[in-house]
């Protein structure tokens, strides 16, 4: 009873705190490893989704994929507990998206490059509805341009990123900003509207 109670606990650790997973000791990959191969399999079967080697999806993350609106998942990534993702979306390598971010990629979708990491509650929504005056919101057509992360960005916990923004490699995005333009490489922004505080080279 006790091994039991210990790996729903531990399981439960590993959803909140994926990371954990990439440094398990073998004796705890004896269970962990089944259970994952179990969750990516049933998510291949059931959405449109394709997923690399050796990552992590906590069972309590929302992947939807319906033809068309594939998502594709590269090696090592990292899904933490209540992620929502809704294609189509692409995942390069090392990317880790922690607890709470909610992704849709409209019709044009989200590009994350290699070992980008995600802190949580982060937003990034790849369409925006159109807002005239003379018709209800959700009635307004929608409309999609896409998203695009570089390589090795660090986007801070609640951020929120807007369709038709390019982030580029290597930058860093504050804690609750919001983006509504494009980021250069390097960059370091913050602020609603996020505005350039920093370069990552000066540091």
């Amino acid at each position: 009873m006790a091994d039991i109670d210990y790996q729903t606990q531990h399981k439960k650790r590993l959803s909140w705190m994926p990371w954990l997973y990439f440094s398990l000791k073998p004796k705890h990959l004896l269970w962990a490893k089944p259970w994952q191969d179990e969750i990516q399999q049933q998510l291949s079967q059931l959405e449109t989704i394709h997923i690399g080697e050796h990552c992590f999806i906590a069972p309590q993350a929302q992947l939807f994929a319906e033809p068309g609106r594939d998502i594709s998942i590269g090696n090592q990534c990292m899904i933490a507990a209540d992620v929502f993702m809704h294609g189509p979306i692409v995942l390069g390598n090392e990317v880790a998206i922690n607890h709470g971010c909610s992704l849709d990629g409209g019709r044009n979708g989200i590009k994350i490059g290699h070992q980008t990491r995600i802190a949580n509650n982060v937003t990034i929504y790849a369409f925006n509805h159109g807002m005239s005056p003379n018709t209800p919101i959700y009635q307004q057509p929608a409309h999609s341009k896409g998203v695009v992360i570089g390589e090795d960005v660090w986007i801070g916990a609640q951020a929120g990123i807007v369709d038709g923004v390019t982030i580029g490699n290597h930058a860093v995005i504050g804690m609750g900003s919001i983006v509504t333009k494009d980021v250069a490489d390097y960059a370091i922004v913050a602020g609603n509207p996020a505005r350039l505080i920093g370069d990552r080279r000066d540091k």
